[in-house]
């Protein structure tokens, strides 16, 4: 009886050795640039094993770290068909096997189109915009279970209620859906905002499936709209699996234990700052439920690049908005960044670099003149224009020009532009979930958001929406972000007031929707917005022109003014200090009301109001 229950002790404990809980990258693909994959095999004593592979593949390096829980392999599948492979675990007498497939890519993959400046981007929290699978709201393998009336909580939103809704956002003028991150977040609490990822090979269950997710960008792609997967490089939730059997011990920051960040961005290239400053804005974490992740550890680094790679190559994306991009190891994610881009050319990723200065915004941009001057360049090729956010958020409320005050602003971003690699490629606009929502900060007056959406609409770079807006929905973020946050009204059964439908919308988000589609519907066909020259004029009584225009040679003149005037009072503008733009044309059609405009002598703009002619001859 002893000798049996040894025997059964001795399988067991081999039972355990042979279990493989993980394997990350669960798949891969042929003819990549990025042929060398370092696959993560995880499970109980997995390094104890020697590791062989079927086909012919080459194994070029097995790594081991003090955990022998994992086990790193790199394999080379350069010139390799696609096929399916057996990797052999063996440890003396017992051994185990284990599938893994490299498969076929979409033709012509490498060189997909991403977005660009022709594209308007529309930003959703997707657990607070529509619950198209009420039976998904909660998951008996998440912690936090959906209860809409916790401002703070999941709310039940879903993968099912935005492919329900692309219809709506499309006929907003929207080309690109941004929606905040729905890979799982296992947190106990505020978890739908989804930035505390506990796995990144899978979508969020109260979202989802990864099947529904590739379902998503189908959808989009049949609509001729695109898909952009919000990235977290810089951090994990505290619930991700690997946080209790870390890899290794500085897979991420210790100090040891916690330490948060400073948030000073500027440590990054100051060249006084001190060495412990510059340590604590990278290295510390965000917040403590979030570790940082170390991407001057290679394994780490390589992680997530094949992560990122795999999600491209798995979903079919179209960009990638990176958040906290400027808190990263900056050798380090430029490396990630440009591993991304070496592999699909035409990829655009905009990085969160929230900063309120050009210069220092600049730097973070792909072949930036200001991080040459110490041999750095991000890769990056989309920053954000907060400098552009910060004067939006005050400028319609300043009546009385100054100096410095009222639409001198505006014109002032745009001086900078000449600090940029590329500012055609800057992502703009009035909000985001992160911030205070416009139609709170200017107490839903109408006039006000429709100069700040022309501005947007007809300014260089990528303009960003964020939902609800277009029908006027307001939040303080005075009062936490959840308010900031709201769900959209419609996107629940039972909801008294459905925006997602004309006879479902107030006449006050009737106005605010109308608004907003015939503007963004018309910038679609826009070329010359999409990649037209800029020319503007100091502004006079708070009036700021400024015209899109492209190049005498090219096929199609086309030339567009645009007037903005943020005083009060209506106004008189004489057009012959415009003749530089305006030359032979007769007159300008403005493009929401078809009302023609003589150019001949001057003119008449009504107070707090915007005007978009294009100009005829």
């Amino acid at each position: 009886m002893k000798k049996y229950v040894l025997l059964l002790s001795l399988f067991i404990n081999f039972a355990s050795n042979a279990q493989i809980d993980r394997v990350e990258p669960p798949f891969w693909w042929s003819d990549m640039h990025l042929s060398e994959v370092q696959i993560i095999f995880y499970g109980k004593n997995i390094a104890q094993n020697q590791i062989t592979v079927s086909n012919g593949l080459v194994i070029k390096n097995i790594q081991k770290t003090e955990n022998p829980n994992y086990v790193f392999v790199t394999i080379d599948t350069k010139n390799v068909a696609a096929q399916d492979f057996v990797f052999t675990f063996k440890n003396g007498k017992k051994s185990f096997t284990q599938n893994y497939a490299l498969k076929s890519r979409r033709e012509n993959s490498k060189f997909r189109k991403s977005f660009d400046a022709s594209d308007v981007i529309y930003l959703i929290i997707p657990d607070r915009f529509a619950n198209g699978n009420p039976k998904n709201d909660s998951s008996k393998d998440t912690n936090e279970k959906a209860n809409r009336s916790i401002p703070g909580g999941r709310h039940g939103g879903d993968i099912a209620g935005i492919i329900k809704n692309l219809d709506y956002i499309k006929e907003l003028g929207a080309t690109a859906l941004w929606p905040t991150p729905l890979c799982e977040d296992n947190d106990e609490n505020h978890s739908y905002h989804g930035y505390g990822q506990s796995d990144v090979y899978k979508i969020d269950p109260r979202y989802g499936t990864n099947e529904e997710y590739l379902q998503l960008s189908s959808e989009l792609h049949k609509r001729g709209m695109k898909n952009i997967m919000d990235y977290v490089t810089n951090h994990w939730g505290w619930k991700h699996w690997m946080y209790n059997d870390l890899p290794t011990y500085d897979w991420i920051h210790q100090f040891p234990g916690y330490s948060q960040s400073n948030y000073r961005m500027t440590t990054q290239f100051d060249k006084n700052a001190s060495k412990i400053d510059t340590k604590n804005c990278m290295d510390g974490w965000f917040v403590p439920s979030m570790p940082d992740l170390n991407q001057s550890n290679p394994l780490v680094l390589n992680y997530l690049t094949q992560n990122a790679v795999w999600w491209i190559e798995y979903a079919d994306l179209d960009g990638f908005r990176v958040d906290t991009y400027s808190y990263n190891d900056k050798v380090g994610i430029s490396k990630w960044t440009k591993a991304i881009t070496d592999e699909y050319p035409n990829f655009n990723i905009v990085g969160e670099v929230w900063m309120h200065d050009q210069a220092q915004m600049s730097y973070w941009q792909k072949d930036s003149k200001i991080g040459a001057i110490e041999s750095f360049n991000s890769n990056l090729p989309s920053v954000m224009d907060f400098t552009l956010h910060d004067a939006i958020g005050n400028v319609f409320n300043e009546n009385n020009a100054s100096w410095d005050k009222g639409m001198i602003q505006v014109y002032d971003n745009f001086v900078n532009d000449f600090l940029y690699p590329n500012p055609n490629n800057l992502l703009v606009f009035a909000e985001n979930h992160d911030t205070g929502r416009f139609n709170e900060i200017y107490k839903n007056d109408f006039k006000k958001h429709q100069m700040a959406m022309t501005l947007i609409a007809t300014v260089r770079g990528i303009p960003q929406l964020y939902y609800g807006s277009e029908i006027g929905m307001n939040g303080d973020k005075g009062k936490g972000d959840a308010d900031i946050r709201k769900d959209f009204p419609g996107g629940w059964d039972g909801d008294s007031n459905n925006a997602f439908t004309k006879q479902g919308r107030t006449a006050e988000q009737q106005k605010f929707f109308d608004f907003s589609s015939k503007l963004f519907t018309w910038r679609k066909s826009a070329a010359v917005i999409h990649s037209g020259k800029t020319t503007h004029y100091i502004p006079e009584n708070n009036v700021y022109v400024y015209f899109r225009h492209n190049d005498p040679s090219d096929n199609e003149l086309q030339t567009v003014m645009v007037v903005i005037n943020n005083n009060p009072g209506k106004q008189t503008i004489k057009t012959s200090r415009f003749k530089e733009n305006i030359q032979n044309f007769k007159s300008g059609k403005e493009v929401l009301t078809d009302k023609s405009f003589d150019l001949k002598d001057e003119i008449e703009i009504e107070g707090k109001s915007a005007l978009i002619l294009e100009l005829k001859n």
